[in-house]
This record gives C-alpha cells, sequence and structure tokens, in this order.
C-alpha cells in the first residue's frame, strides 16, 4: 500500500456523502455474498472516503492489496 500515493485535491461534503454511500452499498452487497472486508480494505474505504484517494487510486490499491 505504500506505493499509493494520495490525491492532493480536497472533495467537497457532498462528495463525500456520495463516496460513503458508495462503500457503505458495497460493503452490503459483500455481506450479502456472506463475506466480510479486510481491515486494510476498510482502512483503504475510509481514506477515498476523506477524499486522500481517489476512484483509480482506491481501485489501484485494492487491487495491489488483494494480490
Amino acid at each position: 500500500m505504500d506505493q499509493i500515493t494520495p490525491s492532493a485535491h480536497l472533495i467537497s461534503d457532498d462528495e463525500r456523502r456520495r463516496r460513503q454511500k458508495a462503500i457503505d452499498y458495497a460493503r452490503g452487497s459483500v455481506r450479502l455474498e456472506g463475506f466480510t472486508l479486510d481491515p486494510d480494505i476498510e482502512a483503504l474505504n475510509q481514506r477515498y472516503v476523506a477524499g486522500e484517494l481517489s476512484r483509480a487510486e482506491l481501485t489501484a490499491a485494492i487491487k495491489h492489496a488483494v494480490g
């Protein structure tokens, strides 16, 4: 995960809410399939919601984390 550089931009409160809603939906979908997200993935998700990662950076970081 150290290879991923956080985005330097800030996001609006509306964007933060949109991102949280998307992450919550994805988490719920994973749980309906009988799985839970690894704490490292949850940490990446929170960085995305906070605006530290773009969607592309989040995707790359998750792919890197799961190998």
